[in-house]
């Protein structure tokens, strides 16, 4: 197998489970089941259907005689029908009721729609156990102090736990968006060749109510309430651009916290795990590189890329049908799925593995917080009988004086001993220190953490209680 190509979604980066749910095994066990549902409900709705036919069908359902189907697609160049011929070999007496009435999409369409509510729900269940890892990193850092960022500049101090928060908020985001369109998933049923449903109207001798319960019964033996209640001789394909949409949300999410922790990591603040015989750099021995975090990103870039595609197919679709989405879709969407199933259990490992170094957080937030404690620093000698306009402009001086020994001269911020020396302040070196707590500069941050994974992430986690307490596993 090392003379061709293969995808390294299956080799490095998805895992089996998602693996199976888009593999041809699970393609082709899931056309015989709709086979079945099909045979079963003609029966139900009066077509001359034998039970002894059904129970057939239903004996060769996961025996595929992939040889009997290959060779025949070699022959006729079309998969459908030759995995008709391969299930009409194991059951002789069923040959001539399998697919009856139905097109190609049939199969291939309600398949699609099958397994890709399958991939979510893997997806959403991984997802939750990502929010429940972040959710415990968030809660244990809620009240550390650390310097915050905008434009990558230090601002005001925000808490380790809240800047975490973020991340989690936008993990809610798009498990809402899961939720929301696995709800949302219907069949395509059995529409026929443009969608009118023609042929199983005349199966049915014009009996348009057969047709609609066609629809439902076939719709509720595979587990779903309905089915679209119009199409083509396909499901609209902009519900592959709506499946694509929320796997690049997560990917949109995920890419952003592995930003900020390859950032983080730059500043020694906070490291994702590093194992004892990982090598970071095959040239510098002492490097630990986000490895973890990169591929989370280069993933992420992957599937943000991949929605282009079911949104040009869904554009270029012609009236009832074409082909040229087939393809295309054979490729996109299992893919999309793959990546996102990786990245979420790079995510997973990440956050298990976290490490903080407190001291560096704290050393980073000192050198930065007398810039940002000059307002307190200014009330409070103000307070004390100082002229607000005057002491403006002092500090505004200090400030830049400190400035440039910190950057063109390399050495410790002196801010607050140049305001201890400046008599217009009458403020003691000791009195200074006394302002320069950084639990005092974090606004509500503690706060607003407890109170989002108390109010909102909670609930979230106590609804998918049965699906906690997964680990993931990454191969490289």
């Amino acid at each position: 197998m090392n003379d061709r190509y293969q995808t390294p979604l299956a080799e490095r980066y998805a895992s089996k489970e998602m693996q199976y749910i888009f593999s041809p095994d699970k393609k082709f066990r899931t056309w015989r089941r709709l086979w079945i549902a099909l045979a079963e409900t003609e029966k139900e709705l009066g077509l001359d259907i034998t039970d002894e036919q059904i129970a057939e069908l239903k004996a060769a359902k996961d025996d595929i005689n992939y040889d009997v189907a290959k060779a025949r697609e070699a022959l006729v160049r079309h998969d459908v029908m030759s995995h008709v011929y391969a299930y009409g070999q194991q059951c002789p007496k069923a040959k001539g009721i399998i697919h009856l009435g139905a097109t190609s999409c049939y199969v291939g369409d309600n398949t699609d729609i099958i397994l890709m509510r399958e991939g979510l729900r893997l997806i959403h269940r991984k997802l939750v156990n990502v929010i429940d890892e972040l959710a415990k990193f968030a809660r244990k850092y809620k009240d550390m102090p650390t310097l915050a960022f905008t434009h990558f500049q230090p601002a005001q101090p925000t808490t380790v736990g809240k800047r975490a928060s973020l991340w989690l908020n936008e993990l809610v985001m798009d498990l809402e968006d899961v939720e929301y369109v696995i709800r949302s998933l219907k069949l395509l049923g059995s529409k026929g060749t443009t969608g009118t449903q023609a042929s199983f109207l005349e199966l049915f001798d014009g009996d348009h109510e057969k047709c609609r319960e066609a629809d439902r019964r076939i719709a509720r033996k595979m587990g779903f309430e309905s089915c679209y209640p119009v199409s083509g001789q396909t499901y609209s394909r902009k519900v592959d651009s709506r499946v694509l949409n929320v796997l690049a949300g997560i990917a949109q999410s995920a890419h952003k916290f592995s930003n900020d922790i390859r950032l983080l990591q730059h500043l020694k603040e906070i490291e994702e795990p590093f194992e004892k015989n990982q090598i970071g750099s095959s040239a510098m021995a002492y490097k630990r590189n986000p490895m973890r975090s990169e591929r989370i990103a280069s993933l992420a870039r992957y599937v943000i890329a991949d929605t282009i595609n079911p949104a040009i197919t869904a554009a270029t679709q012609w009236f009832e049908r074409t082909l040229d989405d087939s393809a295309n879709k054979r490729m996109s969407i299992p893919e999309a799925f793959l990546a996102v199933d990786g990245i979420l259990d790079l995510y997973m490992n990440v956050v298990d593995g976290l490490v903080v170094y407190p001291k560096v957080i704290h050393q980073h937030l000192m050198n930065e917080l007398p810039f940002m404690a000059t307002e307190n620093i200014m009330m409070d000698a103000v307070k004390a009988g100082g002229d607000r306009q005057e002491l403006h402009e002092r500090i505004r001086e200090h400030s830049m004086a400190a400035g440039r020994v910190v950057k063109a001269e390399g050495k410790p911020n002196d801010l607050l001993e140049r305001i201890a020396a400046d008599p217009a302040f009458g403020m003691t070196m000791e009195q200074l220190k006394g302002i320069m707590k950084p639990e005092n500069f974090v606004g509500r941050a503690p706060e607003q953490v407890e109170e989002f994974l108390d109010q909102v992430v909670a609930p979230i986690l106590e609804e998918n209680k049965d699906v906690l307490g997964m680990k993931a596993q990454i191969n490289v």
